[in-house]
C-alpha cells in the first residue's frame, strides 16, 4: 500500500467463516478489522423474501458500503483487513442476480457502470484470502449462527455462488496475489498447525517491516 502498510481482503461464500476469519487474524497479527454490513443491512431480510424486487437496492447499498471501507482503510497508518471486498460484489453476486433473472438487464447495466466508475479510484489488495467450502458445510454453518433472514437460502443459490467464486478466483490470480484456504475440514480454533501455516504465507506476500 502507498503509506507503507498492508491491506488484505477475505473472499468467500455466504456462511464459509470470513468474519471468523478477519477477527482471529486482525487480532493475531495486529491489523485493523473492517466487517461486511449485515446485521444492519436495511435490505437484506426483504431480499431474501423477494429477491427481484429487492436485487438492485441490497447490491447498491454493499457497493457503497465497501467502497467507503475501502477508501477509510487506504488511508489509514496501519494495515488492514476487510471482510469480503468489493470485487465480488459485481463479479459475484450482482452477476449471479442478474443471470437468474433476479435483476433486470437496466439495473444490471447501470450496477456495472457504478462500479466501474467506483473501482477505477481504488487501490487493489496486497493480497486476497479466499475461504472455500461445500454447499453442504455452508448450509451448516449458516443453520448454526441462525440468523433469521438466511433461513431461507437456496443451496442452489450457494451452488451457483460456488461456480461464480472459482472462476473469478481463477482470474483474480493472474492479476493479484491470492492464497486459497479449504475450509471444509479446518477448524480455526483448534487446528494450529494448519492456522499458523497460513500466517507464514500471509507473512510471505505481506513481510513484517
Amino acid at each position: 500500500m502507498s503509506n507503507g502498510n498492508y491491506f488484505i481482503g477475505i473472499a468467500g461464500n455466504i456462511g464459509v467463516g470470513k468474519t471468523t476469519m478477519t477477527k482471529k487474524l486482525a487480532r493475531d497479527l495486529g491489523w485493523e478489522p473492517y466487517f461486511e454490513s449485515v446485521i444492519d443491512n436495511p435490505y437484506l431480510e426483504d431480499f431474501y423474501n423477494d429477491m427481484k424486487r429487492w436485487s438492485f437496492n441490497l447490491q447498491v447499498y454493499f457497493l457503497s458500503h465497501r467502497y467507503k471501507s475501502h477508501k477509510k482503510m487506504t488511508n489509514l497508518p496501519k494495515s488492514t483487513i476487510q471482510d469480503r471486498t468489493i470485487y465480488e460484489d459485481v463479479e459475484i453476486f450482482a452477476r449471479n442476480l442478474y443471470k437468474m433473472d433476479k435483476m433486470s438487464q437496466r439495473d444490471w447495466n447501470n450496477y456495472k457502470e457504478l462500479f466501474g466508475i467506483m473501482v477505477d479510484e481504488l487501490q487493489a489488495p496486497d493480497l486476497i484470502i479466499y475461504l472455500k467450502a461445500s454447499v453442504d458445510t455452508l448450509l451448516t454453518r449458516i443453520k448454526q449462527r441462525s440468523r433469521d433472514f438466511e433461513r431461507q437460502v437456496d443451496p442452489e443459490y450457494l451452488y451457483r455462488l460456488n461456480i461464480s467464486y472459482d472462476k473469478w478466483i481463477k482470474k483474480e490470480k493472474q492479476r493479484n496475489p491470492v492464497l486459497v484456504i479449504d475450509t471444509n475440514d479446518f477448524n480455526i480454533f483448534n487446528d494450529r498447525i494448519e492456522y499458523k501455516n497460513i500466517i507464514d504465507k500471509i507473512h510471505e506476500y505481506c513481510p513484517e517491516k
